[in-house]
């Protein structure tokens, strides 16, 4: 699942962005300044940022370039501040977009949207992979006329794998993404569940397979 880190002292405006976010299917995870989203960052995986520029114990401008020195993270300012010369300064800054406040939501998430696609970060409910159709909404695959709902691990497993064919998603990885960052369990879970979606493809007689990288982890093959 996506999973967007909303940054802005004003709890409102975390809310009012929040409910939109939520309702497109993505992760929400707030902060309500820089220094407790660094902290953050330290601990979980984000796939965006939304960044609010006025804020205490460290401003969007301090957040935008220390993050950007160290992670490959797209950035959404929203601020209130639409001068040109603040818009400039965000861009040299680091910053991927800009939004000034206040602003239509609806334009944030289209917004949000296009970011991901241009990080090729999958942002859809659907992938579709030959005749196979992987439904995140219903946790459903379909195959031609055949439909399995998977359970929500299982399904997450495959629509991970899936939404990078070819690309080794290592135990850790898998476990952070999925389970997240306090999960207590060790990586035979990745294990059974991995093997527990194979069973259930191999019933499907899907145009793909899980398969092993030995010593590092899985990748989903076409």
């Amino acid at each position: 699942m996506v999973r967007i880190l909303v940054i802005d002292d004003d709890p409102y405006i975390r809310d009012l962005i929040g409910l939109y976010i939520e309702r497109e299917g993505f992760e929400l995870v707030e902060a309500s300044n820089g220094q407790e989203a660094m902290d953050l960052l330290d601990k979980l995986q984000m796939d965006l940022i939304v960044l609010d520029i006025m804020m205490p114990e460290m401003d969007g401008w301090e957040f935008c370039e220390s993050v950007k020195t160290v992670y490959d993270i797209p950035i959404i300012m929203v601020t209130a501040k639409g001068e040109p010369q603040q818009r400039v300064k965000g861009f040299e800054l680091g910053s991927d977009d800009y939004l000034v406040k206040p602003f239509e939501p609806r334009e944030l998430i289209y917004r949000i949207k296009a970011l991901l696609r241009r990080y090729h970060i999958n942002s859809s409910h659907f992938i579709q992979i030959d005749n196979v159709v992987i439904d995140r909404r219903t946790c459903g695959v379909q195959n031609g006329d055949r439909t399995l709902i998977l359970p929500p691990k299982e399904f997450e497993v495959l629509f991970k794998l899936a939404s990078s064919p070819g690309q080794i998603f290592t135990r850790d990885q898998l476990i952070e993404q999925i389970w997240g960052i306090d999960y207590q369990g060790d990586e035979r879970t990745v294990d059974v569940h991995v093997k527990r979606v194979r069973d259930r493809m191999a019933k499907l007689e899907v145009a793909f397979k899980i398969a092993t990288v030995r010593g590092l982890g899985y990748r989903l093959e076409v």
